[in-house]
């Protein structure tokens, strides 16, 4: 992700012939945005007052539309960027001021994502950051620098050009996965595996173009080795920083706020956090977005993650709407019009060859031909890195600016299909479901690799709705069920699901308990999971277990067999259904609640005295 969004100025201050716009002309455009809008604003001058007026009408105008169609809204925000920018209504003549204001919308979202995971988490995400997501910008580099050398480019501007393109758009992807609900599945978690790695590829390709600038204006004298190096340095001390100083210090700054009870400066600090760890990666070449990320995951772990989640998102919603109309900003339909094969030709070669390097790529770690499909589709797209890049190669000589003019504009159409490629991948998985056992191989290849996850036993729908609300928060896990059509069922879903007896030492073996993080015993027949409890105490006494219980006997035998904690069934239940009925005959809902709490701690408390006597 870039910290600098002004990039796509350079194919919206030229014309599609590369020639400069009459100041005339320029200065028209101004005038008719400012007319539009004075009327609304009373003449007051305030930067970029105008601009969000226009952005905050149009989405009031035209998002009910995408909404009443069920579209995208990524894809809303971008038609409404195309519509009021400067080459449509022109009711915006510059899209500048609102593309470095948008940013912030990146920045909070890669930080409210950083909040959503973990240390464990992102550790077992560590193959496909590293391994896939190396890979992909690697070879995708290549190729597509391969592919416009051939076209006549210098080997700088097409080695730029193919890294540029070889990136997708974090913000785009993140946020359609969101709005989908396929965040937390799988083509969702190696997507967003793979663009964290894109975003970290950010320095080495900032400084491939500071080195191939320096060469383009007369710097034949620049050292390399140098230049990379202090790059590096600057970056490795950031990311240090941020990890050690936040680790030690950030949770204690939240807890000195928190006890002066201000939401307002609890909000502030949430605003200061991401901001200032989103200036120091910037600073050090780093993405902007990735040092926001790096913030939220330190406070992933911590007791305020909920309420600084729940402050941050109206800040990012609005902020990313607007990041998504400045790229509809950039849209220069002329450039479209007089370059019509050429930037439709550029759209389809990088898009077909993504898709299949990046499909290959996910196959051969492991995963089903759909689900490698579905991810290369997902990251098919350019991305607004690509602005940034383009832009300062086009500043640095190394790019010639009609090149530049049409990657940048077949980059911005490409993020606007982004949304159709989703699309188009959930179809083919929708079509092509559970056909040749791909969803069965992608099971068992997952297995394998399986750290600190949950092993549940038994996956009724007690079972079934941990395993959901696993998979919601991007937490591996493994069930095991002696239903063999409740299991076959499961894994034609792509759930990692046998037909096992977890009471046998060897299965659970087989399932990874040795790095098993807890053991959530689910069963409907009370001996059994009785059995299971002591059987799992005695052979790995230290791993967590948490058990469901059928009544108060049963929750007492499931205690003394060793178990963590157990859930009373009957008794949530009734407490569940008394809160229920309190509230509709008119009881306050926090009276309610606090009522509730009381008596299950009562219960509990009453059943562990009673077991201990």
């Amino acid at each position: 992700m870039a910290q600098d969004s002004a990039a796509p100025r350079v194919y919206m201050r030229y014309s599609s012939g590369g020639l400069p716009r009459g100041e005339a002309e320029v200065q028209g455009e101004v005038w008719a945005a400012e007319a539009a809008v004075d009327a609304v604003t009373g003449g007051v001058h305030v930067p970029y007052l105008r601009e969000v007026i226009v952005f905050l009408i149009a989405a009031v105008a035209v998002m009910p539309l995408f909404h009443w169609f069920r579209a995208s809204t990524v894809l809303g925000y971008l038609f409404i960027g195309a519509l009021i920018g400067p080459h449509g209504l022109k009711l915006i003549a510059e899209g500048v001021g609102l593309s470095e204001i948008g940013e912030l919308g990146v920045v909070f979202l890669l930080f409210t994502i950083g909040l959503e995971l973990s240390w464990q988490r992102l550790r077992s995400m560590r193959t496909y950051v590293l391994g896939l997501g190396g890979a992909q910008v690697l070879l995708c580099g290549l190729a597509l620098a391969g592919i416009f050398l051939l076209m006549g480019l210098s080997a700088p501007a097409a080695t730029i050009i193919g890294f540029a393109l070889a990136l997708s758009s974090t913000a785009i992807v993140t946020q359609l996965l969101i709005e989908r609900g396929e965040f937390a599945a799988q083509p969702g978690r190696i997507a967003f595996s793979i663009l964290l790695m894109q975003d970290l590829a950010v320095v080495p390709i900032l400084v491939m173009v500071s080195i191939f600038s320096a060469y383009a204006q007369g710097g034949e004298g620049v050292n390399i080795f140098a230049l990379a190096g202090l790059a590096t340095l600057k970056a490795a001390v950031a990311v240090l920083l941020i990890l050690t100083v936040g680790r030690y210090i950030l949770r204690w700054i939240y807890g000195v706020v928190a006890r002066t009870g201000n939401p307002e400066l609890f909000l502030a600090l949430s605003l200061l956090a991401a901001l200032l760890t989103a200036v120091a990666t910037g600073a050090a070449g780093l993405s902007m977005a990735l040092g926001a990320f790096l913030a939220g995951l330190l406070l992933s772990d911590t007791e305020f993650r909920p309420q600084v989640e729940t402050d941050i998102q109206p800040f990012k919603s609005l902020l990313l709407g607007l990041f998504f109309i400045s790229v509809g900003l950039g849209m220069d339909f002329t450039v479209f019009r007089d370059n019509f094969v050429a930037v439709l030709g550029l759209i389809a070669i990088f898009i077909a060859l993504k898709t299949v390097l990046i499909g290959l790529l996910t196959f051969a770690f492991g995963e089903a031909r759909l689900c490698s499909l579905r991810t290369g589709l997902l990251l098919a797209s350019g991305g607004e890195f690509a602005f940034v890049v383009i832009s300062a190669s086009a500043a640095g000589g190394v790019v010639p600016l009609q090149v530049a003019h049409i990657v940048q504009l077949a980059a911005a159409i490409s993020m606007a299909l982004t949304p159709g490629l989703a699309t188009l991948g959930a179809w083919l998985q929708t079509r092509f479901d559970g056909m040749e056992g791909d969803r069965e191989r992608n099971a068992d290849a997952l297995v394998e690799g399986l750290d600190a996850h949950v092993i549940i036993a038994g996956y009724g729908r007690v079972g079934r709705m941990i395993g959901r609300l696993l998979r919601e928060q991007q937490l591996p896990f493994v069930a095991l069920d002696l239903d063999p059509a409740r299991a076959r069922a499961a894994r034609t879903r792509g759930e990692l699901v046998y037909y096992g007896d977890a009471a046998r030492a060897e299965v659970l073996e087989r399932v990874g308990i040795a790095k098993a993080s807890a053991v959530v015993v689910t069963l409907d027949n009370s001996a059994a999971a009785s059995h299971l409890v002591r059987a799992l105490r005695a052979k790995w006494p230290k791993i967590p277990i948490f058990a469901r219980a059928r009544d108060r006997e049963h929750m007492l035998e499931l205690e003394a067999a060793g178990a963590s904690a157990v859930v009373h069934e009957a008794l949530e239940a009734s407490l569940q259904l008394s809160g229920h009925v309190l509230r509709a005959i008119g009881a306050p809902s926090d009276a309610a609640t606090t009522l509730i709490e009381r008596v299950r701690t009562e219960v509990y408390e009453r059943q562990i005295k009673a077991e201990n006597d």
